[in-house]
């Protein structure tokens, strides 16, 4: 078992979060980058750098649940439970942003940068290791 990857405060793209799946990582390093831009991004540019970051969230959640559902990995369910709530934050940070609360925002990037190493780890390694199994012929 791969031991925990923590992204430092800049949440620059290193070579130890990469699982070996090529769309997931590609996809992953995009998602640190708008977390970073979400963290740093000036009170103005907040409303933007969420929405970016929140429109990437959908669109490659919704890829893993397509390579789960496609790929028939057993613990698709649970993974996607987790995707669930995090949109979920998401959304309701959106609201909040919307409504002038910008802070919502910082502490939502800060919980993103918090969550995703974990989640990378417990949940995205073991579906890479699952795809590349079938990729190559192997049984998962």
């Amino acid at each position: 078992m791969r031991a925990a990857v923590a992204i430092p405060d800049a949440l620059p793209w290193q070579d130890g979060v990469r699982l070996g799946h090529g769309p997931m990582d590609e996809e992953h390093g995009v998602l640190t980058t708008l977390i970073g831009a979400l963290r740093e991004a000036p009170p103005g540019s907040v409303p933007s750098a969420l929405d970016a970051l929140a429109r990437h969230v959908r669109e490659h959640f919704g890829h893993e649940e397509s390579w789960m559902s496609d790929g028939g990995f057993p613990a698709r369910d649970c993974h996607a439970a987790e995707h669930r709530a995090v949109l979920a934050s998401i959304d309701g940070v959106s609201r909040r942003v919307a409504r002038g609360e910008i802070d919502a925002a910082m502490r939502l990037a800060d919980a993103l940068a918090d969550w995703f190493p974990a989640h990378a780890d417990y949940l995205d390694a073991p579906l890479a290791h699952w795809l590349c199994k079938r990729q190559h012929g192997g049984t998962p």
